[in-house]
């Protein structure tokens, strides 16, 4: 058995029966024009956002199951599911919803199926969708640099990993920090004391810069092989090529590329050698 219960509490004003433009044909004929000629220039702004742009916004439609502690407030219960999706990857999204608005049900009534007490109903709303495209070109923060391969963060949110065949080797080095049992570095180590004064205070952001500057030197950095200027220069701002996408746990992160032809099969990632059995004679 399927009951229905309005998805609004609150009820528009209605026209008066004696307006000569209620319930005209020819009106509701120009309003049915006006929305399809919106909707194809919303659909076609949100093609062409795509194409430019890591960031779009499109009409989105979603089949929701709301909880019935909403039942009396139907669109209370679609805005708190829609805030829980917010930088999460949503598939039919193709991308990490990054904010929703106008909100619209799509039928008057939602319904609520046998003994489910949740209630069902259609929603389209305005979604604002971080969807990089590969081949497209980003700019992220060098947090972290090692051997095998450079992460970045994009608007200091979404996670980049550069691994090593997609960086130039004829370009770039990597540059080991020191040892760990350094004299110079570690536990051990002294630093050079400034004069600031007995009662000079600490600021905040020295500990930070301290603690910044120690990771970078334990875990090494890319250096260019003329000049010695590091990845991401004196900023850490680095361009790169998407040439991937994961998706785990509902988080979205990309692999990029700072190849020159990030696409050609010389910077695909190659298997380890096979040793041959002992057995097997050697050509």
């Amino acid at each position: 058995m399927t009951t229905s219960i309005p998805v609004s509490t609150s009820h528009k004003k209605r026209k008066n029966a004696t307006d000569p433009e209620h319930d005209s044909p020819k009106k509701k004929k120009k309003e049915k024009h006006r929305e399809k000629e919106k909707l194809k220039q919303d659909k076609g702004k949100a093609r062409i956002d795509s194409l430019t742009s890591e960031f779009l916004v499109t009409k989105a439609t979603l089949k929701l199951s709301i909880p019935p502690i909403f039942a009396s407030n139907l669109r209370a219960g679609a805005e708190e599911m829609l805030d829980s999706m917010i930088m999460r990857y949503i598939p039919s999204l193709s991308g990490v919803l990054v904010a929703h608005s106008n909100l619209r049900f799509l039928s008057p009534t939602a319904s609520v199926t046998a003994d489910c007490p949740f209630a069902v109903c259609t929603v389209d709303f305005d979604a604002t969708v971080w969807s990089p495209r590969i081949a497209m070109k980003l700019v992220g923060k060098v947090i972290l640099c090692s051997p095998d391969h450079v992460s970045l963060l994009v608007h200091r949110t979404f996670n980049v990993s550069i691994p090593y065949h997609h960086i130039p080797q004829d370009v770039w080095e990597f540059e080991y920090g020191p040892a760990e049992n350094d004299p110079e570095y570690g536990a051990g180590a002294v630093e050079p004391s400034v004069d600031k004064g007995e009662d000079a205070p600490m600021k905040d952001g020295d500990n930070a810069q301290a603690e910044g500057e120690t990771v970078e030197e334990a875990s090494g950095r890319w250096v260019h092989r003329v000049t010695g200027t590091k990845l991401g220069g004196s900023d850490g701002y680095l361009e790169f090529t998407v040439v991937g996408q994961t998706v785990a746990n509902e988080m979205l992160s990309l692999q990029g590329s700072i190849q020159y032809d990030p696409f050609s099969q010389e910077h695909l990632p190659h298997p380890p050698a096979t040793p041959r059995s002992s057995g097997e004679k050697s050509k």
